[in-house]
């Protein structure tokens, strides 16, 4: 039986148990709302119709696989440190890709037609891939956390790791090639977009690892050793420098084509909210900031690290923010050299304000995975145990 949150009083786990379930509920009550009403008390539109439920769905998805980087390093490559935390990240995993999926299916418009997407299968649609690696991902996940409870198994975990190691890469990869491999939509259509979300990946997962380990660990009235957290939050600091750069990349290369060069001028100067997210939500507080707080020798403390941690989760917000919706509010250049206008908003820029179905809908992905984690951490042993020195103790002479 686990020790997490025993020393935790029973009223408040319990409290925050129905808090995060009174979220789920908020957000299953908002799904049913626009599936009565429809998409029209939404802010989305036939041009936007990813909204903001998208972006915390695919924000989920993608830290579900960057978080399990954190089992990967263990198990794979045998360091010791990582594989004590393996059984967290593993959990962590599950939960946020079942929150993410149930937000993405819930705002679908027809969740019930799911049934049709798990039972026919067009191959040529990477939509149909993702069905495959979702439900590969968890079959593979929970197989690997088995191998490391189960201790007749526990010499399978490293094989186990590998299977989950090569899958995430996989499964990231189908989710930036959703955007990458989407011709009608000028925005996107890059062959960078898969490893981008890789590496992005790579940055969010760990952030929120951090953040859910230190919340466990001050919950238990424990400390992290100083080693440990130095490590691992340098570890994100490089992962929050390569994302910058590959985000960087991946802008400069649009610029390099004059088709793309209106679609960055709106992205990256004249795009209104577009811009400003862009610029002080993911470069700014999301990047540079965090990369300060984690690499300065005197700030790179555990506050450092976790305030660190929460700047890098809403700077990738901001990102998904501006590349999912920004990339479809602006007009898909259908005839190169000509201004298309017509009744039904060609050739203009779509004007997109989230309305509150949508956030209760995001939300309650979040609500979902927090529960899934508390039960689980309730449940069984998944907080790291580092092997801490015995306290010198005076001796009376």
């Amino acid at each position: 039986m686990a020790q997490t949150f025993r020393r935790l009083e029973q009223k408040i786990f319990y409290g925050l148990l129905a808090a995060g379930a009174a979220v789920t509920l908020a957000g299953l009550g908002a799904a049913h709302w626009m599936d009565e009403r429809g998409h029209i008390v939404t802010g989305m539109d036939n041009q936007v119709v990813w909204g903001l439920p998208h972006v915390f769905a695919i924000f989920m998805i993608v830290a579900a696989s960057g978080v399990l980087n954190v089992a990967s390093i263990g198990s794979v490559f045998d360091q010791p440190v990582y594989k004590k935390r393996a059984p967290l990240s593993g959990l962590l995993s599950l939960a946020l890709l079942a929150g993410g999926l149930m937000v993405l299916m819930l705002d679908l418009g027809r969740p019930e037609r799911v049934i049709v997407a798990a039972t026919h299968y067009n191959f040529t649609s990477v939509f149909a891939w993702n069905v495959f690696l979702y439900s590969g991902m968890f079959a593979i996940v929970m197989i690997y956390l088995w191998t490391m409870f189960e201790r007749r198994f526990n010499h399978h975990a490293k094989a186990a790791g590998i299977a989950a190691l090569v899958w995430r890469f996989v499964l990231t990869t189908g989710t930036g090639s959703i955007f990458g491999f989407l011709v009608a939509r000028q925005a996107y259509q890059s062959a960078l977009l898969a490893p981008l979300f890789i590496v992005l990946s790579f940055g969010w997962g760990l952030a929120v690892f951090l953040i859910a380990q230190s919340t466990m660990v001050a919950w238990n009235e424990q400390r992290l050793p100083a080693d440990v957290q130095r490590r691992l939050a340098r570890l994100l600091g490089v992962f929050v420098a390569a994302a910058l750069y590959l985000v960087a990349v991946y802008h400069g290369t649009n610029l390099y084509f004059a088709r793309q060069g209106a679609f960055e001028a709106f992205i990256l100067r004249d795009g209104g909210i577009y811009p400003l997210l862009f610029w002080l939500g993911f470069v700014g507080v999301g990047s540079l900031l965090p990369a300060l707080l984690l690499f300065h020798p005197r700030l790179c403390g555990a506050r450092g690290a976790l305030a660190a941690s929460s700047l890098v989760l809403v700077g990738a917000f901001a990102f998904l923010y501006v590349f999912v919706i920004g990339g479809q509010a602006y007009p898909l250049d259908i005839l190169p050299g000509y201004d298309v206008r017509s009744t039904f908003g060609d050739g203009a820029i779509a004007h997109y304000v989230p309305r509150w179905p949508e956030l209760l809908l995001g939300l309650g992905g979040v609500g979902a995975a927090f529960v899934i984690t508390a039960v689980g951490m309730r449940a069984f042993d998944f907080l790291p145990h580092d092997d801490l020195p015995a306290p010198s103790t005076a001796q009376a002479g």
